[in-house]
Order: C-alpha cells, then sequence, then structure tokens
C-alpha cells in the first residue's frame, strides 16, 4: 500500500477529504458568526477581530495532510470548506472565498511539501501555520485596504499569533486526538503510528 503522498488515492481518502470539508465548513461558517460577537465585544478594536481568529479558517489544510499524507490534500480540504461556507450555507462572502481558500491551503501545503510529506513534528506544523498566515496576510492586505493603516502591525502581529495557534497547533492537537480514537487507523496517519510500535 502507498504511502506519504506516493500512488493513488484511496477512495476512502477522497471520502475523508469530503467529511472533513463538510464538516469544517459548517465550522467557518460558525466562526462568522462568532467574528461578529467578537467585533462588537472588542469595541473601538473590532476591526482586529477577524485577525484574531483567521487561524481558525485554516485549520482543515494541515489537519487533512496530516491524516492522509498525500500532496494536494490541505488546497483540496479547505476549498471543499469554503465551498460549502458559501454555496451551502450562504456565507455573505460569496465564491471569492475560493480564491481565499486557495491562497490558505496552498500556504499551509508548501511547508509539507518541503518535506516531500514526510515530516509531521510541531516544528513543521506551526511553520505551516506560519507560512499560511503570511500568505493570506499578504492576499488580504491587498483586497481589504490594510496596506498603510497605522494598526498594520498589530494587525499583522494578531493574524500570525493566530495563525500558528488556530491553524498549525491546532491541527497537530485535533489528528492526536483524532488518532487516539482509533478511528484514523485506517488512514496513512494511523499506519505510520504502528509502523513506529
Amino acid at each position: 500500500m502507498s504511502r506519504g503522498g506516493r500512488g493513488t488515492w484511496a477512495f476512502r481518502d477522497l471520502v475523508l477529504l469530503a467529511v472533513l470539508g463538510t464538516v469544517f465548513g459548517f465550522l467557518y461558517y460558525a466562526l462568522v458568526a462568532a467574528w461578529n460577537g467578537l467585533q462588537v465585544a472588542m469595541g473601538p478594536a473590532g476591526d482586529l477581530a477577524q485577525n484574531v481568529l483567521w487561524g481558525g479558517w485554516m485549520v482543515v489544510a494541515p489537519l487533512a495532510l496530516y491524516l492522509v499524507r498525500r500532496p494536494g490534500a490541505g488546497v483540496l480540504a479547505e476549498v471543499l470548506a469554503a465551498f460549502v461556507e458559501f454555496a451551502v450555507l450562504g456565507s455573505p462572502f460569496g465564491p471569492p472565498l475560493l480564491l481565499t481558500a486557495l491562497v490558505q491551503g496552498a500556504g499551509a501545503e508548501a511547508v509539507f511539501a518541503l518535506t516531500r510529506y514526510k515530516r509531521w513534528s510541531w516544528g513543521v506544523f506551526i511553520a505551516s501555520g506560519a507560512v499560511a498566515g503570511l500568505a493570506i496576510f499578504a492576499y488580504q492586505s491587498v483586497v481589504q485596504g490594510w496596506l498603510g493603516q497605522d494598526i498594520l502591525l498589530l494587525r499583522f502581529a494578531i493574524h500570525m499569533a493566530s495563525s500558528v495557534l488556530l491553524t498549525g497547533v491546532l491541527a497537530k492537537l485535533l489528528g492526536n486526538a483524532l488518532l487516539a480514537t482509533g478511528v484514523v487507523d485506517n488512514y496513512a496517519i494511523g499506519r505510520a503510528a504502528r509502523g513506529r510500535a
């Protein structure tokens, strides 16, 4: 059986990505409501609320990669989640979410690609969150007009902290938790864990 991103995709891997995309599409939609509430709670600093939560909108990419360990899994899961968020649930951000998801997924996946999908350490996950955060921050700085703002550096610091914690660290924790339950034993993450035993 093929591993580490080599060979053809197993049907179960595609099913898992579809499930992850659907579940996280709903979670991402819920984050929009959380963003609105946090924006009100933060008062004058409410414009930074999206950056506080941004990492939560990228977590499925490294998680999907951790579980199935195949090139493209992160991008595909992220785009599927965005599709569910706008096409099924009616997110007000609409189809542009697909481009946002593509940038986020590619950023998160780039670090794993550099390791040839063979390293799954905390450092790699943290780097994945950071690179995803950098990629989408650069894109959104143009789209949302953040460049030139007095709070740009503060926004960047908050955004990067969110990306590292809610994308990289959280994905690793979720993957480890799923592994501990045994529900992903038949996927690459489970096979790799048995190989170390």
